[in-house]
């Protein structure tokens, strides 16, 4: 009983994880005795390292906001498969809302090319090399959850592999 360790692969330290906030916004509720200040906060959290989460949070302060937002992210983490050149295996295609984004590979040293939140959500799930478009609405907290369903929809080839039950080197031959 004295020497009890955790287990390794559970063991993450809080440094690991990086938040961005996206948006910040004052909203107000009206009651009885007039209108009720309060702060929506848009916070994205990832590892660099093929995860990544979207959370909001609601407080009476920013602060408190964004504190519930990290928390509500880390709820919230899928993981991404990179490939060797830090990009996705394959186009996606995501929808949050009346969002659309469509994001393709792209060849190494080409960097993120990606406008608003949807740029945030690669960056912190650790794609390096990606070509993105926000399609529809240009609402930050939609085109982020679009975005992380597009990342969650990538399969890796083994993957494909395995769920048509044939070797990884038959998936390109004819």
């Amino acid at each position: 009983m004295a020497n009890r360790r955790k287990n390794p692969r559970k063991v993450e330290k809080e440094t690991d994880w990086q938040e961005r906030v996206v948006q910040i916004r004052r909203v107000s509720k009206v009651v009885k005795g007039g209108k009720k200040l309060s702060f929506r906060a848009i916070v994205v959290v990832g590892n660099e390292r093929g995860q990544v989460g979207v959370g909001v949070g609601k407080a009476a302060d920013v602060i408190g906001a964004v504190r519930k937002g990290v928390a509500d992210g880390k709820k919230h983490l899928i993981d991404v498969p990179l490939t060797k050149s830090n990009s996705i295996p394959h186009p996606t295609i995501g929808e949050g809302g009346a969002a659309r984004v469509m994001i393709r590979p792209a060849a190494p040293g080409t960097g993120v090319i990606a406008g608003g939140s949807v740029r945030t959500v690669l960056e912190l799930a650790g794609v390096r090399n990606v070509l993105a478009k926000q399609l529809g609405s240009n609402n930050p907290l939609n085109n982020a959850r679009a975005a992380l369903e597009a990342l969650a929809a990538l399969r890796t080839f083994q993957e494909v592999a395995e769920e048509r039950e044939i070797p990884i080197e038959n998936l390109y031959s004819k």
